[in-house]
């Protein structure tokens, strides 16, 4: 069967990756007590169905501690098992609850010897979240969705279902540093050194997929040397993360705006590399 487990911090789209699965063929369940995923997967099974989508979040702490432990057994038992999990900035994510003005699932709940009639804060109760999740973080894909609108994290989720299957997936994304880093970022490289062609007056509202841009990049040695390198050292080290068993390994590429270097670069290393690899692209400051 193939499993996808989606995690992560309450705020981050988790139910928008849930329902674009399910419009994929995957059978849903949300917010299932991690102690509850073997018997699931038996009974689902039994009943002929080969795709499995489930949401977990935080409010299971207790069994959460034995979902690595679930996982494992799961693959021992032939299963494709992905798991993906959600994050976002705490600006973000406060900002989301104040504007659908939802509150947050651990408000709900209290701590041993709390007093029913005091009430954790927003910001409180997101970083009790991220201690409760932060074993389990690194079990799978990190997505980080704090500049990601809704139809942009939908895009990514069905790229994800997919090549979900794939040994290992390379992804490549640009960004802004002004905006701030990719938090799922495992490389981040600066190509804010290059010259940039938003001095260009005829340049500025272009992008990096944009043919004028492209022939002056191509015309930088920097740029050039810059790619050059950058693909080396991926390559370099992409056989360790194979070795790791590694499903995905995200490279982030920033310049100033997001708009014409990184996206210059970003495209260039996934044409490069997707002659050998399985390559997923993004632009996160793109549309």
């Amino acid at each position: 069967m193939h499993i996808v487990l989606i995690t992560g911090i309450s705020g981050s789209g988790k139910s928008v990756a849930l329902n674009v699965l399910e419009d994929a063929g995957y059978y849903c369940v949300d917010n299932l007590p991690p102690a509850l995923l073997p018997q699931l997967v038996k009974a689902v099974s039994s009943e002929g169905t080969g795709k499995l989508a489930v949401a977990v979040d935080a409010r299971s702490s207790e069994s959460l501690t034995e979902l690595p432990l679930t996982v494992a057994r799961l693959k021992e038992e032939g299963h494709q098992v992905k798991v993906l999990f959600l994050t976002s900035s705490t600006h973000s994510l406060v900002a989301r609850f104040s504007e659908t003005r939802r509150s947050h699932p651990l408000s709900h709940t209290l701590r041993p010897g709390e007093n029913p009639a005091s009430r954790r804060t927003l910001i409180e109760c997101i970083a009790e979240e991220r201690e409760r999740l932060g074993a389990i973080e690194q079990l799978g894909h990190v997505i980080d969705t704090s500049e990601a609108s809704a139809n942009k994290l939908r895009g990514w989720i069905k790229e994800l279902a997919e090549v979900q299957h794939a040994p290992l997936t390379l992804f490549f994304e640009s960004f802004a540093f002004k905006v701030g880093v990719p938090l799922d970022a495992d490389f981040v490289f600066d190509v804010r050194a290059i010259p940039n062609p938003y001095y260009d007056l005829a340049l500025r509202p272009l992008t990096g997929k944009d043919a004028p841009v492209i022939a002056f990049l191509e015309a930088q040695p920097s740029a050039t040397e810059m790619l050059h390198d950058i693909c080396k050292f991926v390559e370099k080290w992409l056989p360790s993360f194979k070795t790791d068993n590694r499903s995905y390994l995200t490279v982030a590429v920033g310049c100033t705006g997001g708009q014409h270097r990184s996206v210059y670069m970003a495209e260039r290393l996934a044409a490069y590399f997707n002659e050998s690899e399985r390559v997923v692209l993004r632009h996160r400051e793109q549309s």
